[in-house]
């Protein structure tokens, strides 16, 4: 997330189809110099190789975007067979080639089911995550390898779309800490063969999708209400989660950092609102009282 002072206090969320080759980063700037706006994050970066549905959040928004990451994903994804890279995708230097057998429909079929369901998958070396406080990526392109442990993740849909002798096009809808490039590899090796990403564009993350999208030229050539009116409001993604609403004097306890007393047969976290007002979300205790969780200043 990044800042600055010299812009508008703009509060809410555009869904951009991020184009192939730049950083997920690059793309949230070129959004934000059209709002000019003082505060923005994205919601999991997508590679300079891949394209589609990336969440952006402005100003207010950005608190949610850390429960966003949380969200499942759906992508398609073009796995080449027979070739692997040290990246696991096109950008990475060729490691292995290997023939690919002849694969049958039911054979690729059979493949897939053993991917599908709750399944563990060892990170990439060419990842974010950190080895004593070093990222994968920087020590791999140090040349350096560690042991990464294996994750549990899910894999709810694994559809073939589409396949050649050596190339197969799918579909997958999974949890969040998935890795497509280690699916790609690991499914290219249960065939016989190896495997890399050729092509990945995302689908859909949790609630959003790819259909509501709009493109930087999209976006470019809106006026300033009307990339207003584009902005999703901030609750959005908390949808569901139960709302509750406050009285004015409750509010105020609420901004007070107060908890105060809400008999509701409801347990955890809640939607706050006076009125129309979204104030942010509230923790339903066991005692029957709401605490302030975390508060949004919508109007700030």
């Amino acid at each position: 997330m990044s800042k600055r002072t010299s812009g508008l206090n703009i509060h809410g969320i555009i869904l951009l189809d991020k184009r192939l080759g730049v950083s997920s980063n690059k793309a949230l700037q070129e959004v934000r110099r059209l709002f000019n706006a003082n505060k923005a994050g994205h919601t999991g970066a997508l590679d300079p190789l891949a394209s589609g549905l990336l969440p952006l959040c402005f100003g207010e928004a950005t608190k949610v975007s850390a429960l966003m990451l949380d969200d499942d994903k759906r992508y398609q994804v073009t796995v080449q067979l027979g070739v692997m890279t040290d990246t696991g995708d096109a950008e990475g230097a060729v490691i292995a080639t290997l023939p690919v057998p002849p694969l049958t429909q039911d054979a690729i079929a059979a493949c897939l089911r053993q991917f599908t369901g709750a399944i563990e998958q060892v990170p990439p070396m060419y990842s974010a995550l950190k080895h004593q406080g070093k990222k994968l990526y920087e020590l791999a392109r140090e040349g350096i390898t560690v042991e990464r442990k294996a994750r549990h993740i899910h894999i709810y849909e694994l559809v073939l779309l589409s396949a050649t002798a050596d190339q197969l096009m799918l579909e997958v809808a999974c949890s969040k800490g998935t890795y497509i490039r280690s699916l790609a590899e690991d499914i290219g090796h249960a065939l016989g063969t190896c495997g890399t990403v050729t092509a990945l564009r995302r689908l859909a993350a949790g609630q959003f999708s790819l259909t509501e999208a709009k493109t930087l030229e999209e976006l470019a050539a809106m006026d300033m209400p009307t990339l207003l009116a584009t902005l999703i409001a901030v609750d959005k993604p908390l949808a569901g989660l139960p709302s509750v609403q406050l009285s004015e004097a409750q509010a105020i306890s609420i901004r007070y950092g107060q908890t105060i007393a809400y008999p509701a047969s409801i347990e955890g976290s809640v939607r706050l609102y006076e009125g129309p007002l979204f104030l942010g979300l509230g923790e339903m205790l066991l005692d029957g009282k709401i605490a302030p969780k975390k508060l949004f200043n919508i109007n700030g």
